[in-house]
């Protein structure tokens, strides 16, 4: 029987399942769908991936059919593909003259699209449609013939209420009829039954390409740079990554997809094209400038078929290499001519003398000059990808006699380049200086140029480290700064003893030939490394290194001594200070290099989050993540920023699954310091979605990779009440206890311990509670609420006051359990923390139930210990076997103590227990 609904199922396609849900939720309601979006954006796979089976059962009737560009002129041939999927039986019912033209059209005759035909199809779509429901899609809609467009949107027009529904994908104009010049014009929302969603397919994320990717093998920090490049293109995408091993340039495959898509192109438009590859920064605004009158059509063609990308203001081509080869493919006049145009209509003096020296290969120390001064200019600005480009530029114009200066530039270039994130200028540069003569200081700051791209995963680079060490010989300067570069690998590799020395070496070093700025990075790491390490003396090094005039440190800013006194105000719970400090740096790094921005930002986020400024913490990090999109960084610290961001503000879902990818990046980098960040936000998360046992497995991995590197401070991750608390839920109550003493013992060396000394306190009190001590548990709450609340913290206060509600409720006193939780309802929703205050509400709700059964005499007891651990099995997924084999009990035990608990609990099924408890 014929269904009035259509309920296709998506397949797995991954980052597209909540589009595929808003087609199939919009196609069971019935009209179609129009799907637009650049060549490769996965507009296709989208369409493989809706269909009507359930299982192996067919519901329905699916005729597809894709244009051709080379096949456009041939008429009705779209029409025939999908009339060849038309039961036969239903083509031999139709009416002599309608049959005849639809036979005339499946055997390559060619028919004007007149009445017949058009009758022909209308009424094959309402027979199939009087069996079951059609979904007719349409692919590379764009290139579809007049004829199979004009009687396929004469039969969508009368179709009526018949269960028929289309998707139509291609590359589609909002308003452009389909064939602006055949005889007629059919706008593509003519070929699908209203009413008409239309959906832009979007690219895939960072996080999307990650998943992807890691079924191939490929590491996250791979994934986020192909990312980068294609601008989440999953077709571009997948061909950067099958060249993921290639060291060219532009790999073969991909310089071949370029010219693919290039062919598609007018000349004019591909002229338009060159000239965006020559400009440093291209807009549209800056082509009509240059004469361009029709740039915005162009780009917009050159968008359409995955060349490029466009916001309000820039133009990005996908892959950036895809500019060189554009560039290389036109002549060298052509090349000159457009550098001259491009020179007049630039408005930064900088961007001016890099167009007239292109437009130019003449050397000359005058024309260096003038291209070191601009390049300077650049970097003061903010520039500083442009101004790695001038010094070589520069380098290149330099004349052989002054080999010393063409080095110095060289330099430059590659240590700009460096922190503007432009491997390949780095590449070019440090290589450069490497084979040329030059002093030791010059050969290992291209040496850390290099390292530099390694990103997070800096400790793996041995070799350069090694040959930096060669390069250094016994010259304090290098040495100076080579020792503060291994400290920091070291630092992330989590050593913070053996990150001190190195620190505290280089500050020596460079103190003896005067060079203050590495002295204070270097003192300023010392400091941070002593403390992480617990030692009480740490707050020395920072003190010296602040009396240094500050340092000279474009785009270093996150190693600086005013980062660390911020990030220790956040550690000792000053957070007003800690924010005033990060505000006033971002006000300096707005323009700055991009990791020190995005450390900034993520400060920023940690900050208002603990404020309880939930919505400024989502905003930055946001902010952090569009950023680190754009610059091909590891991907782990900007999903730590994300994630932490999401728990207090946005979803936990998301956390988690920020928390999932951050963790494997990590440790694919040997990166301990995001590897502890994340799993600590992994324990959090997977605690909130009533996964207690996992998250003990998360939080466990801390501790064990911070004792054997002699990592001590718990305020630098504040993990162990988190990790006590998950003990306390899975029923192991001793190791908790003993989590909760060594704790304590190691916070009464540090200086500022009443944030950490609250949050174990609230820890303890879950402890007490499930020792059955719940009126000395509410007074180590009360006192934890006051701490918090005098610090500013509202988020800390609220959770203790839902652990409150909990042991209160516990205790049978639902008066007190209700206002516990009604005033941390009240605390999230005025912090804007959507994920506290749905936890809140929930509570809430159950609480008034849980009142209302009191009432009518059906008191329930608080569960015992070994009642609570098998409801915590029974929350995670196992089977009465599987906890009765892990408790040492009999399966007939389990069972008699589950009644128990439903009994207790007021409930019926293993599906509210977990419920239940994942709400608690």
């Amino acid at each position: 029987m014929a269904s009035s609904g259509i309920s296709p199922r998506p397949r797995r396609v991954v980052g597209r399942e909540p589009l595929l849900a808003q087609i199939q939720e919009h196609l069971s309601r019935g009209g179609g769908v129009l799907l637009s979006g650049p060549s490769g954006i996965g507009k296709t796979t989208l369409l493989n991936s809706l269909d009507f089976t359930t299982g192996t059962v067919t519901t329905g009737t699916v005729l597809r059919a894709t244009a051709a560009e080379d096949e456009r002129w041939i008429s009705g041939g779209v029409l025939a593909g999908l009339l060849a999927q038309v039961p036969p039986e239903i083509v031999a019912a139709l009416p002599d003259d309608f049959r005849a033209a639809a036979t005339e059209v499946l055997t390559g005759r060619r028919d004007d699209g007149g009445m017949p035909l058009r009758h022909a199809w209308h009424l094959s779509l309402l027979a199939m449609a009087a069996k079951a429901p059609v979904l007719v899609l349409l692919d590379d809609a764009q290139w579809i013939d007049v004829v199979s467009a004009e009687v396929i949107a004469y039969g969508v027009r009368r179709v009526g209420s018949a269960p028929v529904r289309a998707v139509v994908a291609g590359r589609l104009p909002e308003t452009v009829p389909l064939d602006e010049d055949g005889p007629s014009a059919i706008p593509p929302a003519a070929l699908t039954p209203g009413p008409v969603l239309r959906l832009q397919v979007p690219p895939l994320t960072a996080g999307d390409l990650a998943d992807l990717f890691d079924a191939y093998g490929l590491p996250a920090r791979t994934a986020a740079a192909i990312h980068a490049d294609s601008a989440g293109n999953p077709y571009l995408a997948l061909t950067l990554a099958g060249a993921a091993t290639d060291r060219e340039p532009l790999p073969p495959s991909v310089a071949l997809l370029v010219r693919e898509r290039l062919a598609q192109l007018t000349p004019t438009e591909r002229e338009t094209l060159l000239w965006c590859a020559l400009a440093s920064r291209p807009t549209v605004r800056l082509l009509h400038r240059a004469g361009r009158g029709d740039a915005a059509r162009d780009i917009a063609r050159a968008a359409e078929v995955g060349l490029v990308v466009t916001d309000a203001e820039n133009i990005r081509f996908t892959p950036p290499a895809a500019a060189t080869l554009i560039a290389d493919l036109a002549n060298a006049e052509d090349r000159a001519a457009a550098h001259t145009d491009l020179a007049a209509a630039v408005t930064f003096d900088a961007d001016r003398e890099r167009h007239r020296a292109l437009a130019s290969a003449d050397p000359g120390a005058a024309v260096a000059r003038s291209l070191v001064l601009a390049a300077e200019s650049a970097q003061r600005q903010g520039a500083r990808d442009l101004a790695a480009e001038l010094y070589l530029l520069a380098a290149d114009r330099t004349p052989p006699e002054h080999q010393a200066r063409r080095v110095q530039w060289l330099v430059a270039a590659a240590e700009t380049a460096a922190v503007a994130a432009r491997p390949e200028l780095v590449r070019r540069a440090a290589h450069a200086v490497l084979a040329a003569e030059a002093a030791p200081l010059q050969r290992v700051k291209a040496r850390m140029a290099l390292i530099h791209l390694a990103g997070q995963g800096v400790a793996a680079e041995r070799e350069l480290f090694a040959l930096a060490v060669v390069d250094a010989g016994d010259c304090p300067r290098s040495g100076g700064l080579l020792h503060l570069w291994r400290s920091w690998a070291a630092m992330i590799n989590g050593w913070p003893a053996e990150s001190s020395a190195l620190s505290s070496r280089a500050a020596t070093l460079a103190r003896s030939v005067g060079d203050t700025s590495t002295e204070a990075m270097a003192l300023a790491t010392t400091a941070l490394m002593k403390r992480l390490a617990g030692e009480p003396d740490f707050d020395e090094p920072l003190r010296l290194a602040l009396a240094l005039p500050p340092p000279d440190m474009d785009g270093w800013r996150h190693f600086s001594p005013v980062y660390v006194v911020a990030r220790f105000a956040a550690l000792d719970d000053r957070l007003d200070d800690a924010r005033a400090l990060y505000l006033g740096m971002l006000g300096v790094v707005e323009r700055g290099a991009v990791e020190e921005l995005i450390n900034v930002l993520r400060g920023l986020a940690e900050v208002t989050g603990r404020m309880g400024r939930c919505r400024d913490a989502m905003d930055y990090a946001a902010r952090a993540e569009r950023v680190r999109g754009q610059a091909r960084l590891s991907p782990a610290p900007g999903w730590h920023t994300s994630a932490m961001a999401e728990l207090v503000g946005g979803s936990v879902t998301r956390a988690l699954t920020y928390a999932e990818r951050g963790v494997r990046a990590s440790e694919q980098e040997s990166d301990l310091v995001f590897l502890r960040r994340h799993l600590h936000l992994l324990g959090q998360a997977l605690l909130r979605v009533g996964r207690p046992a996992d998250a003990v497995s998360a939080l466990r991995r801390i501790p064990e990779l911070e004792a054997p590197r002699g990592i001590r401070d718990p305020t630098m991750l504040r993990w162990h009440s988190d990790l006590a608390a998950a003990l306390v839920a899975v029923g192991d109550l001793d190791e908790a206890a003993a989590l909760l003493a060594d704790t304590r013992e190691r916070l009464a060396a540090v200086p500022e311990p009443a944030g950490v000394a609250a949050q174990l306190d609230r820890a303890e009190a879950s402890l007490l509670a499930a020792r059955g001590d719940g009126d000395t548990a509410v007074e180590l709450l009360r006192g934890a609420e006051a701490v918090f609340t005098a610090l500013g913290q509202p988020l800390e206060t609220g959770h203790c006051l839902l652990v409150r509600g909990r042991v209160e409720r516990g205790q049978r006193r639902y008066a007190a359990a209700r206002e516990s939780a009604r005033r941390a309802a009240a605390l999230f929703t005025a912090a804007e923390a959507h994920p506290w205050t749905e936890h809140a509400e929930r509570m809430l709700a159950r609480l008034a139930g849980a009142s209302a059964g009191a009432e009518a005499g059906r008191t329930r007891g608080e569960l015992t210990a070994t009642e609570a651990r098998i409801g915590a099995l029974v929350a995670e997924g196992a089977s009465n076997r599987e906890i009765a084999d892990r408790l040492f009990i009999s399966v007939k035990t389990v069972e008699a103590t589950l009644t128990r608990v439903y009994r207790k609990l007021g409930i019926r099924s293993r599906t509210q227990l977990a419920a239940h408890l994942r709400d608690d």
